[in-house]
């Protein structure tokens, strides 16, 4: 690519809700730029799938699991505008993959919004634009499946100005819709475009149909009205009531995308191969170039000090590894070039921990295909072979010591217990965990030292399921998959006072030994505070064990439950041995006794860790989803209104939080999603009574998971969990 021509390159991500035709739509703009020579489906019956969709798992389920690098050259229809470069990145429509399009919108200039024209604006749209929102991404909206039944591309433009608050204003007006779906005519042209051919590669041109006419015109005068104010040669034109080129109006929009003010929306259908010829026109006339786009990077040799990184060639080389991939021939490293040139063979400094690498391989990635380039330069997006680093890695020639800002990583909102169902396989389930928690920084795994299991947590069952059969496929390491076991505790809820008098006569000089006190609950906090508040012989701290005596282990369980305990403080004014007979054995006795008594009688609780779940929700669903969140065992903790749909806070015990991911998705006609993380352990108010879990035997208490609920005297509240 030389200098001259970083105008003419476009670096765009395609993102949608599930099943908008994000992956068919890619499928025909490599079809129509010449990168593929046959169309394949989805779910084709030639059983070859989309090239974009590379994974034999994907091809088999029929989602996009993985995002996806591909490049292409473009020459607008109209032919007013030299051949231009664009970069595609295809990303998953799942929640469950929100990362694929978290680090594919942190690195690209622009992006194409899918929707479909029957279901409008839903739950992962709200996400996928809260995401462009982050990163300041510009947008076209694309209202795909124009030829699908009940499709109205007028109500989901209202609803993208509405639920999600955007000026979307229309760039194309339908010609008809459902099964009579013919074309689009352009507004900005006044121009009907209709797509014959056996893939809708020949665009037919010709005047606006009779009936059309009026409503084209009256859309035309809107279009420009709603986008006079981002052009000052445009404004002085429509207050003079005068006709505007086509250059004039696309100058004005192209300014509004490039500020985030004005959202382009086009319509079509990817699967009858209609309209995708013109959206493409629509990505070259108003998504930005790279030197448009404000990339921000931090100067470690001046206190992090911001500064702004020039998409210029000539300048010290900045790049971002924003993905990796692990294959049988090495570590694929996916850079983003921000600034400079790098060529095969030389040598690039990892700005976290100094290391001077050779990069042995550039690539360009077409799908899972790869074509080797000499040498690369800003505002590419490219592969390097060979180069071992971390996801987020910022790479430089080592002249500048810059690392570009982070990405956004949510927190995950299921775990589940994982072993290798045989011994034989636990070399290549280590490596197969290993690699994916390199790969995915929502997929984490850690061992709980407690009930001494490998947990796998992830952003929904999906994630997980899918992580669980790779590692079967590519590792032939059979998964066992269960709950994991919740560390429950026990507390008390009142004060408990306790006088014992410890005497036992064993021959020679025995026993003896009095405590008196009481145990009270914390308010909040979680840790378990004891300490003595007087004593009437030195040295009656150090032996008794409430400070940090030899016993320890005598305070970590309750009388009742048998669960460690939390929540309380122990406080003995008096302690009293006798003379010479006093013997450590009798503190110790003296004080497991006077525990049991101050702990009878006194109600308590069970209690498990609480993980709250952040939910975005619409407020015109209200009915449909808060009724659900008042199930048994789940409560509605908060709800706050945030720049965007409101956000509740509904509960869950963690035992209980297999499934709930798509649980709060599914009311509310699936517009809500949702995200979690894990707090200290909680219980309900006295105000909701209810029954507590308490393990029947020690059995019972190893599979936490199945427990049962019992009623047990003297403890009267539940629980109050949290989940995700």
């Amino acid at each position: 690519m030389a200098k001259e021509t970083i105008d003419f390159v476009r670096n765009i991500g395609i993102s949608a809700h599930i099943d908008s035709g994000k992956t068919t739509l890619s499928e025909r703009i490599l079809y129509y730029t010449g990168r593929i020579h046959q169309i394949h489906e989805v779910k084709g019956k030639d059983n070859v799938g989309a090239k974009m969709d590379s994974m034999d798992l994907e091809r088999e389920k029929g989602i996009t699991i993985q995002s996806a690098a591909t490049y292409c050259e473009w020459d607008p229809t109209d032919g007013s505008r030299p051949t231009h470069n664009v970069n595609i990145i295809d990303t998953p429509g799942h929640v469950d993959f929100t990362i694929e399009v978290e680090r594919a919108l942190r690195v690209l200039d622009g992006a194409i919004l899918v929707l479909c024209s029957v279901s409008g604006v839903q739950s992962q749209s709200i996400t996928v634009d809260r995401q462009m929102r982050r990163y300041k991404v510009p947008r076209l909206a694309f209202i795909n499946k124009m030829d699908r039944a009940g499709a109205n591309a007028f109500r989901v433009t209202q609803q993208l100005r509405e639920k999600l608050g955007h000026h979307a204003v229309m760039m194309e007006l339908p010609i008809g819709a459902e099964d009579k779906f013919q074309g689009v005519v352009d507004l900005i042209t006044m121009k009907a475009h209709y797509y014959d051919g056996e893939n809708g590669e020949k665009i037919r041109t010709e005047e606006i149909p009779a009936d059309l006419l009026e409503q084209a015109k009256t859309m035309r005068h809107d279009l420009i009205a709603a986008v006079a104010d981002y052009d000052e040669k445009l404004t002085e034109l429509f207050l003079e009531d005068k006709e505007p080129s086509v250059e004039d109006i696309r100058r004005a929009v192209r300014a509004g995308t490039l500020q985030l003010k004005l959202t382009p929306v086009f319509c079509g259908s990817a699967y009858k191969n209609k309209g995708v010829q013109h959206l493409l026109d629509g990505v070259v006339y108003y998504l930005p170039n790279p030197k448009e786009v404000v990339n921000e990077a931090h100067d470690q040799a001046k206190n992090e000090e911001k500064l702004v990184l020039a998409s210029d060639p000539a300048k010290p080389f900045v790049g971002l590894a924003f993905k990796l991939e692990d294959g049988r021939y090495g570590q694929l490293t996916y850079l983003r070039m921000y600034q400079g040139t790098v060529s095969k063979g030389d040598f690039i400094v990892n700005s976290r921990d100094g290391k001077k690498v050779k990069v042995p391989r550039l690539v360009r990635m077409h799908a899972d295909e790869m074509h080797d380039i000499e040498t690369a330069q800003a505002g590419d997006i490219i592969a390097m072979f060979g180069v071992d680093c971390a996801s987020g890695d910022t790479f430089t020639d080592g002249s500048v010591k810059y690392t570009m800002t982070s990405m956004h990583v949510p927190d995950a909102v299921i775990s589940l217990a994982i072993a290798p169902k045989e011994k034989s396989g636990a070399a290549n389930f280590s490596k197969a965990l290993n690699r994916f928690t390199r790969e995915d920084p929502t997929f984490r795994v850690h061992r709980d030292e407690e009930s001494a299991q490998t947990i796998a947590s992830g952003m929904g069952e999906l994630h997980l399921e899918i992580y669980m059969e790779r590692i079967k496929r590519e590792y032939g390491c059979e998964v066992v998959v269960g709950q994991p076991q919740v560390a429950y505790r026990e507390a008390i809820q009142q004060r408990g006072e306790f006088s014992y008098t410890h005497k036992k006569q064993t021959g020679g000089s025995g026993q003896f030994a009095r405590v008196a006190g009481y145990i009270e609950p914390l308010p909040d906090d979680p840790r378990l505070r004891q300490g003595l508040q007087g004593s009437r012989q030195e040295g009656l701290a150090d032996r008794v064990p409430g400070g940090e005596g030899p016993l320890r282990d005598q305070r970590r369980s309750l009388p009742r439950g048998g669960l460690q305990r939390t929540g309380l403080q122990d406080r003995r004014p008096d302690g009293l041995p006798r003379g010479v007979r006093a013997r450590e054995a009798g503190d110790p006795r003296a004080d497991h006794e006077r525990r049991s008594a101050g702990a009878r009688g006194v109600p308590g609780l069970g209690g498990g860790p609480a993980q709250p779940a952040a939910r975005p929700h619409p407020e015109h669903r209200d009915g449909g989803g808060l009724p659900d969140r008042q199930r048994p065992r789940s409560s509605l903790r908060d709800v706050r209104l945030l720049d965007g749909p409101p956000l509740r806070h509904p509960g869950r015990p963690e035992f209980l939080a297999g499934g709930l991911d798509y649980t709060l998705r599914s009311p509310a006609a699936r517009t809500t999603s949702c995200t979690s993380r894990r707090i200290p352990y909680h219980h309900h108010s006295k105000r909701r009574p209810r029954r507590v879990f308490i393990p029947s035997s020690a059995p019972e208490r190893a599979r936490a998971h199945e427990y049962t609920p019992r009623a047990v005297r003297g403890y009267s509240p539940g629980f109050t969990h949290t989940a995700e």
